[in-house]
C-alpha cells in the first residue's frame, strides 16, 4: 500500500487541472495590474507558492470532505463503491484528520498572503464544504460546485493585488457556468441511483435530455463570459486562439455525449475539459506576458 498514492486518489488530484489554470490567470492578471500601476511586488515567487498551496489544500479539503460525507452513498453505488473510504483503503477518521490538516494549511497560507485573503478564508472554506451537503436538498448543487471552483481566479488576483476587479470576476463567472455544465454531464451516470436514494441533481430531476440542454445553456454562458473578458481586458490577439480551443472543447463534449449513449461521459468530463482549461490558461497567460514585456 502507498498512503500518498491513496490520498492523492481520494482527492482526485489529477482534477486540479480544471481550476488551477484559471487561478494562474487570476494571478498573472494581478501581476499585470501591478505592472500597469507601477506597484512593487514583494516576494512574488513566495506569494506564487502560497497561492499554489491554497489551491491544492482548498481542493483537497473539499474533495476529501465530499468523499467522507458521501461514504455511505458511495458504498451503495456500484460505480463509487471502489472509492478509498467505502473500500476500506482509507478509514473515515483518518480522512477527517486529512481534512483538518488541509484546512489548517489553507488558512495559514492565506495569513502569509495578505489580510483580505486571510479574513475571507473562512468564507471560501464554507462555500467549498457546503457543496457536499447540497445534493441532499437541491438540484442546483452543480452551481454550488461551480461557485466553489470559481473562487480560484478572483482569489489568486486578490492574493497579488489585495483588491477586487471586474476582469478576474468575469473569469470566475466563466468557471461557474463551465463547471456547472460539465458536472451535470458527469452526473448523468448516476440518475437511477440518485433517484433511488432521493438525492438531488439536475439529471435526476429533469431527466437526460433536459439535463443535457441545461448543460448546453450553461456552457453558452461560460463562452460569453470568456468572450466579454477578451473585449474588456485589452488582451493580445493571441487570446483568440485560446478562446477557439476553449469553445471548441465545449462543443466537442456535447457532440459525444448523447441521451442514448453515455459511454463517452468520462472523455467529455476529463479529456475535453482538461484540454479546455490547460490550453486556454497557457494561451491567456502567454498573451498577458506579451503585453507586459512587448
Amino acid at each position: 500500500m502507498n498512503p500518498i498514492k491513496d490520498y492523492l486518489s481520494l482527492v482526485k488530484f489529477s482534477h486540479t487541472i480544471f481550476a488551477m489554470p484559471f487561478a494562474l490567470i487570476g494571478f498573472v492578471l494581478g501581476l499585470r495590474y501591478n505592472w500597469i500601476h507601477h506597484l512593487s511586488i514583494e516576494n512574488i515567487w513566495f506569494k506564487f507558492f502560497l497561492v499554489i498551496v491554497c489551491m491544492v489544500t482548498a481542493r483537497s479539503t473539499a474533495m476529501a470532505f465530499n468523499r467522507y460525507l458521501d461514504r455511505h452513498f458511495d458504498k451503495l453505488n456500484p460505480r463509487t463503491a471502489i472509492r478509498e473510504i467505502p473500500a476500506g483503503i482509507i478509514k473515515a477518521e483518518k480522512a477527517l484528520v486529512f481534512i483538518g490538516i488541509n484546512m489548517a494549511l489553507f488558512i495559514t497560507a492565506t495569513y502569509f498572503i495578505n489580510a483580505i485573503c486571510f479574513y475571507l478564508s473562512p468564507v471560501a472554506l464554507f462555500v467549498i464544504l457546503f457543496y457536499s451537503y447540497t445534493k441532499r436538498f437541491t438540484y442546483l448543487c452543480h452551481l454550488v460546485l461551480g461557485i466553489g471552483l470559481s473562487l480560484a481566479p478572483i482569489g489568486a488576483y486578490l492574493a497579488v493585488t489585495g483588491s477586487f476587479a471586474l476582469l478576474p470576476l468575469l473569469f470566475s463567472f466563466a468557471v461557474v457556468f463551465w463547471v456547472s455544465g460539465f458536472d451535470i454531464i458527469y452526473a448523468l451516470q448516476d440518475i437511477d441511483f440518485d433517484q433511488s436514494q432521493s438525492l438531488y441533481s439536475i439529471p435526476s430531476y429533469w431527466g437526460l435530455e433536459k439535463a443535457l440542454n441545461i448543460a448546453r445553456i450553461l456552457h453558452v454562458f461560460s463562452a460569453i463570459f470568456v468572450v466579454v473578458a477578451f473585449y474588456l481586458g485589452g488582451f493580445h490577439i493571441l487570446y483568440l486562439l485560446g478562446l477557439f480551443v476553449f469553445i471548441g472543447m465545449l462543443l466537442y463534449q456535447h457532440s459525444i455525449v448523447k441521451p442514448n449513449d453515455l459511454s463517452k461521459v468520462n472523455i467529455a468530463f476529463m479529456t475535453a475539459n482538461g484540454i479546455a482549461s490547460v490550453v486556454f490558461g497557457v494561451i491567456v497567460i502567454a498573451s498577458i506576458f506579451i503585453q507586459i514585456y512587448f
